[in-house]
């Protein structure tokens, strides 16, 4: 249980009573949590979208929905997102992760959680409601499973330093192949075949823009990490409302 307390800790604001693990390599093994954490969080969202849906107009409830959901999170992945946006724009490498250690934002991570947070509501107020809610449920799993597949593939830009070198060194591998599995199992149940490929190119996503960023700075940080959390997430939400244009779903 201290690795589950651990992982809701780390992931949600919500005051999670009890004994965390401990340890360097506590946050890897509470890996096996992440998902089972998204998936509450996405049971929370679509409870709490059926109740906003009820009182207001569709793009009030979807910016209203979506506050509450980087909320409930501590925005700690939006973090890690502008952080990758301003530290890549560096000139080499060193730059690029000092730039990423600094605590301040800017330009570019201002912009790209403008235009991110943007798409984010427009996407899901553009859902149809019978599919809205499943998208809901489905989207915080998928952002969940990202990192494992991420950390346990990709090496780390400063070995033996950080969070994200201490969570890439200790996850395992098979974490993220059978989160995948029920990933995909998820997807299947809740939204059919185009679920599946919902959830494929969100994870797909995700992962090209994690082997990107190792590129550029000589591995994976824990800001890269976090960054893929909502690239995912973004990604179901947009692959369910192409879905729902082609009226596929």
């Amino acid at each position: 249980m201290g690795s589950l307390i651990l992982a809701l800790r780390f992931l949600t604001v919500l005051p999670i009573p009890g004994r965390e693990a401990q340890g360097p390599t506590a946050l890897g093994r509470a890996a096996w949590w992440f998902p089972v954490v998204g998936l509450m969080l996405g049971a929370l969202l679509a409870g709490a979208g059926r109740l906003i849906d009820a009182l207001l107009p569709p793009l009030v409830g979807a910016a209203l929905l979506v506050t509450g959901w980087k909320a409930a999170t501590g925005a700690i992945h939006l973090d890690g997102l502008a952080d990758c946006l301003d530290g890549l724009a560096g000139r080499d490498r060193e730059r690029r992760l000092a730039i990423m250690r600094d605590s301040r934002i800017g330009v570019f991570g201002a912009v790209g959680l403008a235009l991110f947070l943007l798409l984010s509501v427009t996407a899901l107020a553009g859902l149809a409601l019978s599919v809205r809610y499943r998208l809901l449920v489905l989207a915080p799993v998928i952002g969940r499973v990202a990192p494992t597949l991420a950390g346990a593939w990709l090496p780390p830009a400063t070995p033996g330093q950080g969070l994200g070198a201490a969570f890439a060194a200790s996850v395992s591998r098979w974490a993220g192949l059978a989160h995948v599995a029920g990933g995909v199992g998820l997807a299947a149940w809740l939204l059919g075949p185009w679920g599946v490929a919902i959830a494929a190119t969100a994870w797909g996503a995700a992962m090209l823009w994690a082997g990107f960023a190792a590129v550029r700075l000589g591995g994976l940080t824990g800001d890269v990490l976090g960054a893929v959390v909502e690239l995912a997430e973004l990604g179901v939400l947009l692959g369910g409302a192409a879905a729902i244009q082609r009226g596929l779903i």
